[in-house]
C-alpha cells in the first residue's frame, strides 16, 4: 500500500509496481480502469502518457524520496504529462487526488500490510 506520511492517511490500498521496461511500457494499456483503492507505481518515470488509454486517471509525480512534486488530475486520453525532478509516478483512479487530500510536498511511502 502507499501511505501519506505527511497527513497520516492511505493513498492507495493496493499498488502494482511497474519497475522494468516491459511493465513500464504496458502500464495501464488495455485496461478498462483502475479498481477503487488501486494504483500503479511506475519507476523510473519522469513523464507519462495516456495514448491509447480507455479512461481518465490521476497522476502523482514523486521525487527520489517519494515527495509529491506535481499533481495531475483526471488526465484525459491522448495526453502527455511530465514533472521536473520526478523519479516516479503513481497512477490512481480519476478523482483520487482530491478525495485522498494529496498536496504538493506530501511525503509518501510504501508500506506492506
Amino acid at each position: 500500500m502507499i501511505v501519506n506520511q505527511t497527513r497520516d492517511t492511505v493513498v492507495c490500498e493496493r499498488v502494482e509496481l511497474a519497475d522494468n521496461p516491459l511493465r513500464r511500457l504496458v502500464g495501464l494499456l488495455g485496461r478498462r480502469g483502475l479498481d477503487p483503492g488501486g494504483g500503479m507505481l511506475i519507476v523510473p518515470a519522469p513523464s507519462i502518457h495516456s495514448l491509447f488509454m480507455r479512461f481518465e486517471f490521476d497522476a502523482v509525480f514523486l521525487d527520489r524520496e517519494m515527495r509529491v512534486v506535481k499533481l495531475a488530475e483526471r488526465i484525459p486520453k491522448w495526453r502527455v504529462r511530465s514533472a521536473k525532478h520526478a523519479r516516479s509516478v503513481l497512477e490512481l483512479p480519476a478523482g483520487e487526488i482530491a478525495s485522498r487530500g494529496l498536496q504538493l510536498g506530501d511525503q509518501l511511502a510504501i508500506r506492506a500490510d
